[in-house]
């Protein structure tokens, strides 16, 4: 199994409540092996076989908060 990592810009994150939900929000997606988030961004690792970057933005735009540009 190959491990990807990756860090994705977030936008609209303020406080410990955002973290909170971002990473409830990425804790939940199948193949996430590590979340690591602050405010106004997430590191982690991914299974590519599972999950694609796609999913992991769609996620955390579902959770209410904007993947700035990189």
């Amino acid at each position: 199994q190959i491990m990807s990592e990756i860090k994705i810009k977030i936008e609209g994150m303020s406080c410990m409540h955002c973290v909170g939900r971002v990473k409830q929000a990425l804790g939940a997606l199948a193949g996430v092996s590590e979340a690591n988030v602050e405010v106004g961004s997430a590191s982690l690792k991914f299974d590519e076989a599972k999950l694609s970057r796609q999913d992991i933005e769609a996620a955390i735009k579902k959770a209410g908060y904007k993947v700035a540009a990189s």
